[in-house]
C-alpha cells in the first residue's frame, strides 16, 4: 500500500514533484523515493511495507528500461512468478514488481492477469500504461496541465492545483497515450439478465473463506474492524478461524460513543464468541466535530453518509495503527452485493433490485470504498474487502434475484448470507449478531453522532448561506445545512470545479426521506429520523 504519483511529460521540476507526492506522505510513512526518467517524466512513491519489508522499494525497474508504481496488493503474484513469468528475473521479493514484469511479457493486455486491489503507472520510454483495480479499492486520479503533461495520482490533494482539468479514474480500465482508456474487466454480472444461477449456500460460504484467506498476505501485524454487524462480524469470524490454524490470535477494534452504542454492545458479544483480543475505543460528539475539517480533508469528498461516517472511521483507524497493526479486514460491499441496505426491501421488481445491486457494486468506488481507504491510509493503514473479491462477485451478484427476496423471508435483508453461516456445522457466530438489523456505520457508532452532527452544521449555517447555496456552489449545490458546511470545507481545500465533479452523492432510492441515514427508512426498528422540517436540516 503506499501513495503514488507519475507526472508524464517534460519540463517538470523533480523538487515540486517531490513536494507534491509528499502531501500524501502519510498513505506510505516507511519510505519514500522518486525517479526521474531519461525523457524527463518523473515517478514518485510514498510506501507503507507490507511484503517484502527489507527490498521492496519503490519506483521499481524491469528487466529493461521500464519502470513502475503501485499502490495496493497483487495476491496472486506468488503463482504468477512460477507460470507466465517464470523466466523472468525479479530484483526484489515484492508483490509490486510482477505488473512490470506482466507489462514486459505483454505489453498493454495483462490486467485481468492480476488478482488483487491496485493503481499502477509503468513508463517505458515514450510509452506508459496506468491502470485500475476491477472495483476500484484503490484510489486513483488523472488529470492533464496547461503543458500537455498527464499526472496520475493516488489522491487528488497532489494534482488539484496542478492540473487545468483532472477527474477519477475508473476502475476496471487502463489506460494508454495509444489506447486511451480500456475497459478490461467485463464481469457476466453487469447484466441482469445473467443473474440466473441457482442457490448453493455452501459455496457461498467457502467462497468468502477463500476470499478471506487470500487477503490474510501480509508480513506486518493484522486486525479486524468489528462493528458488530453481520458484514464485519462474519469476516471477523472466518478470519479467526484462519489464524487459528496458524496459532496466531486476531485482534479486533470496534468504535462508538460509549460502551452502550450499538456497535460496541454487538462487537463485545463478536469478540467474547470469537475469543479475539479486542479493543472498544470511545469518542464524543465534541472530538468528532473538532476533527471534521482535517476528515473532509483526507476524504476528498463532501458526500454527507461518506462524512459522517468517515470521522469515527478515521479516528477508528489512528487507534488500530497506534497498536501496531497495519493491515485490517472490514466488511464493505455485502449491502451492495446482497441488496442490504434496507431501502431494498422496497424495490418495485426484481429486476429493478437486481439493477440497483450492480450499480451499488460498480459505485462502491464513489463512497464506502472512497471513505474506508482515505481514513485508514490517514494513518498508514491498509484496509481489505473479502466481500469484494471477484471470484466472490462471480459467485454471488449472478445468483437468482427471487433467492434473493425469499417470499417467506420478507424483510430479512441479506438473507441467503446469512443463511449460508447458519447452517454451517460449527457455529460461526450467536444467532442474534447473525440476524442483528441492518445499521448504517455512522448510525450504529450511536444514533446522537448523527443527530448532534446535524444540529452542530445548522448552527454554523446560516439561512441566508444556505439560500445562495445555488450561486456559491453553481455545480451540485447543497440543499441542506450540513451539506452546505461539508461543501464549504471541501472547497477550502479543493475549490476546483473538476474536484466538485468527482464527488458522487450517496442517496437511497424506493423511501419518502432520502436522507442516507438507515434510520430514514421506515423498516428501521428504531426509525423515525426526521431531520427535514420546513425544507430545511436541522
Amino acid at each position: 500500500m503506499s501513495g503514488l504519483l507519475a507526472v508524464i511529460g517534460k519540463g517538470k521540476d523533480p523538487k515540486l514533484v517531490k513536494e507534491l507526492s509528499e502531501r500524501m506522505s502519510y498513505r506510505g510513512p516507511d519510505e519514500s523515493d522518486i525517479h526521474i526518467m531519461e525523457n524527463g517524466s518523473i515517478l514518485c512513491h510514498e510506501s507503507l511495507s507490507i511484503i517484502d519489508l527489507n527490498s521492496g522499494k519503490q519506483p521499481i525497474q524491469g528487466t529493461s528500461k521500464a519502470w513502475m508504481v503501485h499502490d495496493g496488493e497483487i495476491y496472486n503474484y506468488k503463482e504468477l512468478k512460477e507460470t507466465v513469468l517464470k523466466n523472468h528475473t525479479f530484483r526484489t521479493n515484492s508483490d509490486s514488481e510482477v505488473i512490470v514484469h506482466l507489462y514486459e511479457e505483454f505489453g498493454y493486455d495483462f490486467c485481468n492477469k492480476l488478482d488483487g486491489d491496485f493503481a499502477f503507472v509503468v513508463i517505458d520510454g515514450d510509452k506508459y500504461i496506468a491502470g485500475r483495480d476491477p472495483i476500484g479499492v484503490k484510489p486513483l486520479y488523472y488529470g492533464l496541465d496547461e503543458r500537455g503533461r498527464i499526472y496520475f495520482s493516488s489522491e487528488m490533494k497532489s494534482i488539484a492545483d496542478q492540473c487545468k482539468s483532472f477527474s477519477t479514474f475508473p476502475p476496471g480500465h487502463y489506460y494508454t497515450a495509444k489506447t486511451g482508456f480500456v475497459k478490461y474487466y467485463h464481469p457476466e454480472y453487469e447484466d441482469h439478465k445473467k443473474a440466473t444461477q441457482g442457490l448453493n449456500l455452501e459455496v457461498i460460504r467457502q467462497s468468502l473463506i477463500e476470499s478471506t484467506r487470500k487477503r490474510l498476505l501480509a508480513e506486518v501485524p493484522l486486525g479486524v474492524v468489528l462493528s458488530g454487524g453481520l458484514d464485519t462480524s462474519l469476516i471477523s469470524a472466518v478470519t479467526s478461524r484462519l489464524l487459528k490454524e496458524k496459532g496466531e490470535k486476531l485482534h479486533s477494534f470496534s468504535i462508538g460513543l460509549g460502551a452502550d452504542a450499538p456497535d460496541n454492545i454487538a462487537a463485545r458479544k463478536v469478540a467474547q464468541f470469537l475469543g479475539t483480543e479486542h479493543h472498544e475505543i470511545h469518542f464524543s460528539v465534541e472530538e468528532g466535530v473538532e476533527i471534521l475539517e482535517k476528515v473532509i480533508y483526507h476524504l476528498e469528498t463532501y458526500d454527507i453518509i461518506s462524512v459522517r461516517s468517515g470521522v469515527p472511521m478515521y479516528l477508528l483507524s489512528k487507534a488500530i495503527a497506534d497498536q501496531g497493526v497495519k493491515v485490517v479486514l472490514s466488511g464493505e460491499g455485502a449491502d451492495e452485493v446482497f441488496g442490504g441496505h434496507l431501502y431494498f426491501r422496497n424495490a418495485p421488481s426484481e429486476e429493478e433490485f437486481q439493477d440497483e445491486t450492480i450499480e451499488r457494486v460498480q459505485k462502491l468506488f464513489t463512497a464506502d470504498l472512497l471513505r474506508a481507504d482515505k481514513t485508514t491510509m490517514a494513518h498508514g493503514l491498509e484496509v481489505r474487502f473479502p466481500f469484494l473479491d471477484t471470484d466472490f462477485l462471480d459467485t454471488t451478484i449472478r445468483i437468482k434475484t427471487e433467492e434473493k427476496q425469499p417470499k417467506t423471508y420478507d424483510g430479512i435483508e441479506k438473507y441467503i448470507l446469512r443463511k449460508a453461516f447458519d447452517i454451517a456445522e460449527d457455529q460461526y457466530l450467536p444467532s442474534e449478531v447473525l440476524w442483528r438489523q441492518k445499521e448504517q456505520f455512522s448510525d450504529g457508532v450511536g444514533y446522537n453522532w448523527v443527530d448532534e452532527l446535524i444540529e452542530y452544521c445548522a448552527s454554523k449555517v446560516t439561512d441566508e448561506q444556505l439560500a445562495g447555496a445555488n450561486v456559491e456552489f453553481p455545480y451540485n449545490s447543497p440543499t441542506t445545512k450540513e451539506a452546505y458546511l461539508y461543501r464549504s470545507i471541501f472547497h477550502k481545500y479543493y475549490p476546483q470545479v473538476s474536484a466538485a465533479q468527482t464527488v458522487r452523492k450517496w442517496i437511497p432510492k424506493w423511501q419518502e426521506n432520502l436522507d442516507p441515514s438507515g434510520r430514514a427508512n421506515a423498516a428501521h426498528l428504531n426509525g423515525n429520523f426526521e431531520t427535514v422540517k420546513n425544507g430545511v436540516t436541522v
